[in-house]
C-alpha cells in the first residue's frame, strides 16, 4: 500500500510544480487536464484504501518514511499513519477537489490566472493530503503551514483588487496567532514527552496529565490541559472558532472554487481533524473539553445569526460554515468525535454544493452577487436550482438528507452528553446547538428564496442573457447533490454507532456518549427517519424554513419593518459584532501607531536624526570652524605659533 500513499500524496504536488513552472508550455487545456488526471488518480486510490479499511477489514499503517533529523532523541520524522480517520479524510479532500477542479473549467474560463489556479489548488489538495496522513506533528506542522500559504495565494489570487489583498493579509495575520498557540502547544508536547510520533505521544499521555506547569510564577497548571487549551487556539484560527473567525468570511474574496474547497474540504477542516486526532489528549482534560464546547457553541449561534442580514449570496454561505464548524467544534467538545467528523463528511458534501451552486448563479447574473437583485431563476437554470434545494435541505437537516443523519445526531450527542447536568457550560453548549438550527433554516431559505423565487429583481441586460450554466459548472453540481442528499443512510450506523473509528479515536468510558445513545436511541436510519416528530431540531428547521418563505415571498415588506424597528441589534449584527472594528480599529490601528512613533522618534529622530546625521552635522560644524584658521596669510601662522609657544611656557612655570 505504500505506493498508494505516496501516489496519492505525490501526484496532487507534481501536477502543481508542472502546471505552475510550466503553465505556458503545456497551455490551458494541459493544466486543466494534467492537474484533474492527478487529484482524480488520488481520489480513485484514496477509495481503494477506504474499501480496505472498511470493508475488506486491512489494518491500521504506522509508516515512517524516512528521519528528516534527529538530536538527542528527538526523532524528525516524514511517515504516513493510515487509519480509518486518514482514510475518510482522504476520500472527501480528493472527492471535493475532484469536483472544484473540473468546475474550475468553467468558472475560471477566461481568467488570465487560469494555469496558475489550477497550479494552486492542485498544490492546496497536496498540503492538506499531507496534513491528514501525518503520523507525526512535525508533517502535520508542515502540512498545517502549508494550507495556510497556499490559501493566502488563492484568497489574493486576483491581487489587483485592494479588497482580495486586504482579505488575504488578514487571513493570515488571524492564522500567525492560532498557529503562534499551536506550536507552543507542540514545544509543549515535545517538553513533557521528549517526541513528535503520535504513538509515542499518545502513550505517554497517562504520565503527561498528572504533571503540572507554571504558566505563570506560583500558579501551578496541569500539563495536559495547557497543551490541549494550546493545541487548540490553532485549531480556533484554521478552523475559525470565535473570536479567531474574522478571515473566513472576507475569504469570499478570492475565486468560487477555492471558496468551495477551503471551506468545504480543506483548511477549515484541518483543526477539526486535529482535535478529533488528539482525543487521546483531549480526553484527559475536563477543562480543555470546556474550553471546546463553549467556543464552539458561541460559534455556532451568533456566527449563525450573521447569516441573517448579509447580501452577497458567497457570504451567507460563508456564515453558514462559521456556524456548522462550531457544531463539530461542540461534538469535540461533548466527546463525540465520531459526531463531529461525521458531519464534516456530510457538511463537505453539501457546503462545497452550495458553493458551486453560488458561483453557478453568479456566472448566470455576470458575476451579480447581490441577492437583492436577483429572484426568479428557478426557471432559467433547472439543474442549479435542484441541486442548490438538495444542498439546502441538507445544511437544514431535512428528514433522510445526510444533513439530518450528522447534524440530528450530532445535537442528540451533545444533550447526553457527560456534560448534562454540570450548569452553564452544558445549556451552553445544547441551547446553541439547537436554537441554531431554527437561524440557520430562516437564513438558508431567505437566500434560496431570494435567489430561486419571487420576483426577478435583475436587469434588463442581464435579464436576457440568462440561461444554464454549461456542463463543466452543472456536472459536479450533480455529483455532489448525490452524496448529499444519500450518503447518511449508508454511513450514520457504521462510522457512529458500528466501532469504524476504534482504532483512530480514544473516548474515555464516561465519556462516551456514542455507545449510549447506540442503545438507547439509534435503531437504524429508517427508524430515525420515521420517528422525527419527537425531535425539536426538526420543528425547529420546519418552523426557521416557514418563517423564511413567509416573510421573504409572501410578506416582503416585514423585514424593514423590522430592521426599522430593531435597528440597534441589526446593525450590530450587520457590523458582525464589531470584531472587525476591535481588530482593525483597535489592536492594528495601535501597532501601526506605536511603529510609527517607533520610526519618527527612534529611527528618524534619534538614529538618523542624532546618531547619523547628527554625528556627520557636529564634524562638518567644527570642520566649518577649523576652515577658519586655515587664512593663508604666514602673519597669521605667526601669531597663532607665539600665542601657542606662550600658552605652553606659561603651564610649564605655572605646574613646575
Amino acid at each position: 500500500m505504500l505506493n498508494y500513499y505516496l501516489t496519492i500524496v505525490l501526484a496532487p504536488l507534481a501536477a502543481a510544480v508542472i502546471a505552475g513552472l510550466f503553465g505556458r508550455q503545456i497551455g490551458r487545456a494541459g493544466s486543466h487536464w494534467l492537474t484533474i488526471l492527478a487529484v482524480g488518480t488520488s481520489c480513485a486510490l484514496s477509495v481503494l484504501v477506504l474499501r480496505a479499511m472498511f470493508w475488506d477489514g486491512a489494518v491500521s499503517e504506522n509508516i515512517s518514511l524516512y528521519t528528516w533529523a534527529a538530536t538527542d532523541g528527538l526523532h524528525m520524522e516524514v511517515g504516513f499513519l493510515v487509519d480509518r480517520l486518514t482514510a475518510l479524510m482522504m476520500v472527501v479532500v480528493t472527492f471535493v477537489s475532484l469536483m472544484v477542479h473540473v468546475y474550475t473549467i468553467g468558472y475560471m474560463h477566461d481568467d488570465p490566472g487560469y494555469q496558475r489556479f489550477f497550479s494552486y489548488i492542485s498544490l492546496f489538495t497536496f498540503a492538506m493530503l499531507m496534513l491528514v496522513m501525518s503520523n507525526n506533528f512535525l508533517q502535520l506542522f508542515f502540512g498545517w503551514e502549508a494550507v495556510g500559504l497556499v490559501s493566502y495565494l488563492l484568497i489574493g489570487f486576483w491581487f489587483k483588487r485592494e479588497s482580495a489583498i486586504l482579505a488575504n493579509l488578514k487571513a493570515f495575520l488571524v492564522n500567525r496567532v492560532g498557529d503562534f498557540g499551536f506550536i507552543l502547544g507542540i514545544a509543549g508536547v515535545v517538553m513533557f514527552t521528549g517526541s513528535l510520533d503520535y504513538a509515542t505521544v499518545f502513550s505517554s499521555a497517562d504520565n503527561v496529565a498528572v504533571q503540572t506547569i507554571e504558566v505563570l510564577p506560583g500558579s501551578a497548571w496541569n500539563a495536559m490541559t495547557v497543551i490541549c487549551i494550546l493545541l487548540f487556539i490553532g485549531a480556533m484560527g484554521k478552523s475559525a472558532q470565535a473570536p479567531l473567525h474574522v478571515w473566513l468570511p472576507d475569504s469570499m474574496e478570492g475565486p468560487t472554487p477555492i471558496s468551495a474547497l477551503i471551506h468545504a474540504a480543506t483548511m477549515v477542516t484541518a483543526g477539526i481533524f486535529m482535535v478529533a486526532r488528539m482525543s487521546p489528549l483531549f480526553e484527559l482534560s475536563e477543562t480543555a473539553l470546556a474550553v471546546v464546547v463553549t467556543i464552539g457553541a458561541i460559534t455556532a449561534f451568533f456566527m449563525g445569526l450573521l447569516g441573517i442580514v448579509q447580501n452577497d449570496i458567497k457570504r451567507v454561505v460563508a456564515y453558514s460554515t462559521l456556524s456548522q464548524l462550531g457544531y463539530m467544534t461542540v461534538a469535540l467538545g461533548a466527546s463525540a468525535y465520531s459526531a463531529a467528523i461525521f458531519h464534516l463528511m456530510t457538511h463537505a458534501f453539501f457546503k462545497a454544493l452550495l458553493f458551486l451552486a453560488a458561483g453557478s448563479v453568479i456566472i448566470a447574473m455576470h458575476h451579480e452577487q447581490d441577492i437583492r437583485k436577483m429572484g426568479g431563476l428557478r426557471k432559467y437554470m433547472p439543474i442549479t436550482y435542484w441541486t442548490a434545494l438538495v444542498g439546502s435541505l441538507a445544511l437544514i437537516g431535512f428528514p433522510g438528507s445526510s444533513g439530518f443523519f450528522s447534524k440530528d445526531l450530532l445535537i442528540e450527542a451533545v444533550r447526553e452528553s457527560h456534560w448534562q447536568g454540570q450548569g452553564a457550560v452544558y445549556w451552553i453548549a445544547y441551547l446553541s446547538v439547537l436554537l441554531g438550527v431554527f437561524v440557520t433554516a430562516l437564513y438558508s431559505f431567505r437566500m434560496f428564496f431570494l435567489v430561486f423565487h419571487g420576483n426577478e429583481r435583475m436587469d434588463a441586460d442581464t435579464k436576457s442573457h440568462l440561461h444554464e450554466t454549461p456542463w463543466v459548472v452543472t456536472g459536479p453540481l450533480i455529483l455532489l447533490a448525490i452524496p448529499s442528499a444519500l450518503i447518511g443512510w449508508f454511513t450514520a450506523g457504521p462510522v457512529l454507532f458500528e466501532g469504524y473509528f476504534d482504532d483512530a479515536i480514544v473516548v474515555a468510558p464516561a465519556h462516551d456518549v456514542l455507545a449510549h445513545i447506540g442503545s438507547h436511541v439509534w435503531h437504524g436510519s429508517l427508524a430515525l427517519v420515521q420517528h422525527i416528530y419527537v425531535s425539536p431540531a426538526f420543528w425547529l428547521a420546519a418552523s426557521g424554513t416557514f418563517v423564511a418563505w413567509f416573510l421573504y415571498l409572501r410578506r416582503p415588506d416585514i423585514p424593514a419593518t423590522i430592521e426599522a424597528k430593531m435597528s440597534g441589534l441589526h446593525q450590530l449584527l450587520v457590523n458582525k459584532y464589531y470584531f472587525d472594528d476591535l481588530y482593525i480599529k483597535g489592536f492594528a490601528f495601535c501597532g501601526r501607531s506605536f511603529g510609527r512613533f517607533l520610526w519618527l522618534k527612534g529611527d528618524e529622530l534619534i538614529i538618523d536624526g542624532i546618531l547619523v546625521n547628527g554625528t556627520a552635522n557636529t564634524v562638518g560644524k567644527l570642520a566649518g570652524v577649523m576652515r577658519q584658521l586655515q587664512t593663508g596669510y604666514l602673519y597669521t601662522y605667526a601669531f597663532a605659533m607665539i600665542i601657542g609657544l606662550t600658552a605652553l611656557l606659561s603651564w610649564l612655570i605655572w605646574f613646575r
